[in-house]
């Protein structure tokens, strides 16, 4: 077994990692331990990082024991790169983490600085004077190329920036080379955030933490109002929203919801959170209190000037829209569904059941969008005895659930074929050929039927798909 890791107090006493456990036990006996946990390492490292979000929502994991943090235009709200990097360490240091820190104008020679001297601010074009003097170590290099280089006596950053490039090239190839810019500061790579990037941020700090629902929802409110005139100038309303409630303590607790139409309203936005608050009750923990709400806009979607009609009663497309939200926020997403056509000449699968309020469909792309359909389907569609005069002609009576009809008018034959460009579908199979008929009886109750199969095909099966009103 192997050091991999050592706090301050062991590294000083020359217990580094890579040195053999036993060879630090001969020289400490009671030298204490732990053996690594992989998983509980990335566990924490995830928490640490979620509570970095209070900096920038651009976080990103370097490696097994780092963080990346993108704040552009984010160091003022704590008083410039000085003040957020005392801010953090100071948070840090409460909450008994101990972690390098370094501000850089790009990733690489942030993460040399933080782990060889900490602390540093690189002003923009620093970067380089700032790494010449430390180890080679630092650019972050192949343990054995590290080591070569050291044999070549190349053992400084400024020793090595010394060398010609071309020569450097050459000798250690373009890969060396492509690593030796980044930690320099000459080239950048794209970050790779946790989570996603909100298209909208809104975020209030506070000095003293609250807890009670009454004080989150009335944050929430003054958040959706700022919120608000980015959308009308965007002319966007939200789709997907996420609360994020950082806790004195370091936890960040996450609330989202989604709504069925786009919407910038901050009244009903408010609404639809206090619904949420309620249906999480006691599995919210407040701790000692959240000092920074954050109300970010994961998705939004044009938002045009609805109008309804001023003279039309009861219920509107609005307040129904209002229901499902506040009936999803309140139950959970998947709770509330509404049908959805989709674009298929199979009957049964014209609709299907998705999350939400779908607003008004969209007609289905059918060859015969003209044809009426029948406002109730059977699925599956169920078997009638049907008699008729000819073998292969249309009933004059059938019997379905054990009451005879007698037909009066009829329709058809309306052919429905199946969709051959499913895997799942053999057009040569027969019985998938589908005659539908519009059927009248005696007492005025109209009728969707087919016959399954060719004209011709013996003997011929009957079923009842569908009821007109």
């Amino acid at each position: 077994m192997r050091i991999r890791a050592a706090c301050e107090r062991a590294r000083m006493a020359g217990l580094v990692p890579g040195l053999s456990l036993a060879e630090a036990r001969a020289r400490f006996p009671f030298v204490r331990y732990e053996e690594m946990d992989s998983s509980a390492d990335a566990g924490l490292l995830a928490a640490i990082a979620d509570w970095c979000d209070r900096y920038t929502p651009l976080v990103a994991l370097d490696g097994p024991a780092g963080l990346f943090l993108d704040i552009s235009g984010c160091a003022h709200l704590f008083g410039g790169e000085d003040g957020l990097m005392r801010d953090l360490a100071h948070r840090m240091e409460g909450q008994g983490l101990a972690a390098g820190l370094a501000i850089a104008s790009s990733a690489g020679p942030a993460a040399a600085l933080a782990v060889h001297a900490p602390g540093t601010v690189a002003r923009p074009g620093e970067e380089v004077g700032l790494l010449s003097p430390l180890s080679c170590r630092a650019l972050r290099f192949e343990p054995a190329l590290s080591a070569t280089l050291d044999r070549l006596g190349l053992r400084r950053v400024g020793e090595l920036l010394s060398m010609p490039r071309a020569s450097l090239g050459r000798r250690f190839g373009a890969a060396f080379m492509e690593q030796l810019d980044f930690a320099i500061g000459r080239s950048t790579r794209p970050l790779n955030p946790r989570r996603p990037v909100p298209a909208l941020i809104h975020e209030r700090r506070l000095f003293e933490p609250i807890g009670r629902v009454e004080d989150i929802e009335n944050l929430v409110l003054h958040l959706a109002q700022r919120l608000k005139p980015d959308l009308e100038r965007l002319g966007q309303g939200v789709r997907q929203l996420e609360l994020s409630l950082f806790r004195v303590d370091g936890v960040v607790e996450r609330i989202a919801l989604a709504t069925a139409r786009p919407m910038r309203d901050p009244a009903s936005i408010r609404r639809l959170f206090s619904e949420r608050l309620k249906a999480i009750g006691d599995e919210r923990d407040a701790g000692y209190g959240y000092d920074l709400l954050r109300l970010s806009v994961l998705s939004m979607d044009v938002l045009g000037d609805d109008q309804s009609n001023f003279l039309a009663s009861g219920v509107t497309a609005e307040k129904m829209v209002t229901l499902v939200d506040r009936l999803t926020a309140r139950l959970g997403p998947g709770a509330v569904q509404s049908l959805r056509d989709v674009a298929s000449h199979w009957p049964e699968k014209a609709q299907v059941l998705v999350a939400g309020f779908s607003g008004t469909a969209a007609a289905a792309d059918t060859a015969e969008e003209g044809l009426p359909r029948p406002l109730r389907i059977l699925d599956p569609p169920e078997p009638v005895e049907a008699i008729s005069v000819l073998p292969e002609g249309e009933p004059i009576r059938f019997v379905w659930r054990r009451a005879a009809h007698r037909v009066l008018r009829l329709e058809g034959p309306e052919r429905i074929e199946p969709e051959w460009w499913h895997d799942d579908v053999t057009t040569a199979a027969p019985g998938l050929f589908r005659d539908y008929f519009r059927i009248e009886d005696d007492a005025g109750r109209r009728y969707w039927m087919f016959r399954e199969g060719l004209a011709d095909m013996r003997p011929a099966r009957w079923f009842l798909h569908g009821i007109f009103p």
